[in-house]
């Protein structure tokens, strides 16, 4: 499958009354998503934090809601499972918190309709994971063999920097995702800005999905900005702005829109400019790191 519509959510994080509410809530999103006629719905970073409401002796504690959050988890994956199966969807489920020895990652996690499931963890942590939060970097680099076509992950920051999404485009990446949480208008153009460069450099689609609204009762997401939005390259075929669309900012919507992955082939070969094809030609860099390609056929 070349051509289908992708679903970027503007996810707004609120305070839950219990895990029904939760599994409600989500379930809604996605039959929405599905409604318009999506095969891919892309959630936001960290939008699972507002799981930390289901406990209120932790929520208002960073340590405790990277615990409480992660604890859910199997849980949580179980429901987006199910949900992707039920809906016939591909589910990017909103990235969270995740207990590794004793570290905590910040890990994405693709669903497909036939139970299979890919991984993607953050690589560069923003300074308010690493000096505040204390959650960890890690790897590998990951690309995903999908029904709909050949997907890579860039978490909010990563996209922030160029030879992450390059090395996904020398393995074959068609569509990227770039799911987001940031507080500020400037946080969310930075990652705008780079989730449109990347689609410009590496000549593919990239969907930015963000957070959004206010909990004041967390202190990990208490301030949501942002705006969802599918991008791709200004080239032939495509929007001269490279917008093929995007959401009204701050709130809480689906954001759809239609790609078509053969104009990926068709720009890299014959666009009005190659900027895939010629990036090596640039003086200098830095080798591109490992990219692990997963089936998730």
């Amino acid at each position: 499958m070349t051509r289908f519509t992708v679903a970027a959510a503007q996810y707004p994080i609120e305070q839950l009354a219990d895990w029904s509410a939760y599994a409600a809530k989500l379930e809604m999103w996605v039959e929405a998503a599905a409604r318009g006629g999506a095969r891919l719905a892309v959630f936001p970073e960290y939008g699972a934090m507002e799981l930390a409401s289901l406990d209120p002796a932790t929520m208002g504690d960073l340590a405790g809601s990277l615990a409480s959050v992660s604890a859910l988890l199997p849980q949580v994956d179980a429901l987006h499972a199910d949900l992707a199966r039920k809906y016939d969807l591909h589910i990017l489920a909103a990235s969270a918190p995740c207990a590794v020895g004793d570290r905590y990652v910040n890990r994405a996690r693709l669903f497909t309709p036939q139970g299979k499931l890919g991984i993607q963890d953050k690589l560069v942590m923003t300074r308010f994971e690493r000096e505040e939060w204390h959650v960890s970097a890690s790897s590998p680099l990951r690309l995903f063999q999908t029904a709909l076509g050949i997907i890579g992950i860039n978490i909010c920051y990563d996209s922030e920097f160029p030879l992450l999404a390059r090395a996904q485009v020398e393995a074959g990446m068609e569509l990227l995702l770039v799911p987001s949480c940031t507080d500020s208008e400037h946080g969310y153009w930075r990652v705008r800005l780079g989730a449109q460069a990347r689609a410009l450099e590496g000549q593919c689609y990239a969907v930015q999905s963000p957070t959004v609204g206010t909990a004041d009762w967390s202190p990990a997401v208490d301030v949501n900005r942002g705006a969802a939005a599918v991008y791709g390259p200004p080239d032939r075929g495509m929007p001269a702005n490279g917008v093929l669309a995007i959401g009204e900012m701050d709130a809480a919507q689906w954001v759809l829109a239609e790609v078509d992955l053969g104009k990926v082939a068709e720009l890299r070969a014959d666009g009005g400019v190659l900027n895939a094809r010629h990036w090596a030609e640039q003086p200098g860099g830095d080798p591109l790191p490992p990219v692990e390609v997963v089936d998730l056929r």
